[in-house]
């Protein structure tokens, strides 16, 4: 645990990227994509905080961020190390994101693209343990197949490439690399999404049984509202490049408290077909993100938007019991919630088996 007063792991301040939109032979800048805009969030050591959001409101683009995948625009992303010392990011030389390259990895959201079709399951997960000068030869060839057992896959299949394994067989390669360095934080980008969802479930505890195992600290970024309530013990709710709110899981699901948030529930299949979800809440169009409304993001889609939602941007603000909202009326609305027996999981999910996959390839 880090000792810098809490049990945080990563704090971001204030994150924005921008995109630069041009034109012309001469690559003239005529407008800025605000992919994120002064997101701050803060994630504790152990815990796994979900990021979810429509398409393109930049969650990917966060996580990315974090890690300096992708260079921030401005802002801190404050990461403490397990001897306390604490390191700012977005601002750190190529040599200190370098050996942060230990603590911090990636899960991405294809296992089709993600693992070069030219390498070795052996080589795929030991390139890590190489390049970072932890182990070669025979040493390695021992810790990969202790990795690969730990993902549920045979220390045979070793030698055999990407393309003669399933999808879900893939995605167990790519989390054993991720956690090849015994990192402490890890980006999950919707490491579900292209499975189907009897393999989603197994993955699910798979990352959930990697997780005590090494003491892994997530963001998992999702749609999927049935695998973030399985999943984390906080959510992040993002609308335009914007945190929208942020609240321990259950309590967001019970009584959201932003109206996007409630819009996002009310789209959410019933487990009982002659239920109805009610009233849809979004109407219109996620708004351009190179040119956001005035005021409030949502403010033109929502229903309980008032002249100052038009005029005045709210600020991410905190309300107490751990909770943070952007929204003017956040005190005063009476929003809906959905019910644990609303969110339709997987049966493998609802009994939280083993993750143990099909071996055969």
């Amino acid at each position: 645990m880090s000792n810098n007063g809490q049990d945080t792991i990563l704090k971001v301040e204030n994150l924005t990227k921008h995109f630069p939109i041009q034109k012309g032979f001469l690559k003239r800048e005529i407008g800025r994509v605000r992919a994120v805009d002064d997101v701050s969030l803060d994630i504790r050591e152990g815990e796994t905080l979900g990021l979810v959001g429509e398409s393109g409101c930049g969650k990917t683009t966060l996580g990315r961020c974090i890690l300096r995948a992708i260079e921030p625009t401005s802002g801190r992303i404050l990461f403490y190390r397990s001897n306390g010392e604490e390191v700012d990011v977005a601002k750190a030389d190529k040599e200190t994101v370098r050996h942060l390259r230990r603590d911090m990895q990636l899960v991405f959201q294809d296992p089709y693209s993600s693992l070069n079709p030219r390498m070795t399951v052996k080589d795929l997960i030991g390139e890590p343990l190489v390049v970072n000068r932890i182990c070669t030869g025979r040493e390695m060839e021992k810790r990969v197949a202790e990795l690969i057992r730990q993902v549920g896959l045979r220390p045979e299949y070793m030698d055999r490439y990407p393309h003669a394994f399933s999808g879900g067989q893939r995605q167990r390669i790519a989390i054993a690399r991720s956690i090849a360095l015994n990192p402490r934080f890890v980006v999950c980008d919707e490491p579900v999404s292209a499975l189907d969802v009897s393999i989603q479930a197994q993955i699910i505890n798979l990352l959930l049984d990697l997780q005590k195992v090494f003491e892994l600290t997530y963001l998992f970024v999702a749609h999927d509202l049935s695998v973030v309530r399985h999943i984390t013990d906080r959510v992040a709710v993002m609308y335009v490049g914007q945190v929208a709110e942020v609240a321990h899981t259950d309590d967001l699901f019970r009584k959201p408290l932003h109206p996007y948030t409630e819009a996002l529930f009310k789209a959410v299949p019933k487990t009982d077909p002659d239920m109805r979800s009610g009233k849809m809440a979004l109407a219109g169009e996620v708004p351009d993100p190179a040119n956001p409304p005035s005021g409030c993001y949502f403010h033109p889609r929502c229903p309980y938007a008032t002249e100052i939602c038009r005029k005045q941007s709210p600020e991410l603000r905190d309300v107490g019991n751990g909770r943070r909202v952007r929204c003017h009326h956040a005190e005063k609305l009476d929003l809906s919630g959905i019910e644990v027996t609303d969110v339709a999981l997987s049966p493998e999910l609802s009994a939280s088996q083993p993750s143990t996959e099909g071996t055969s390839v």
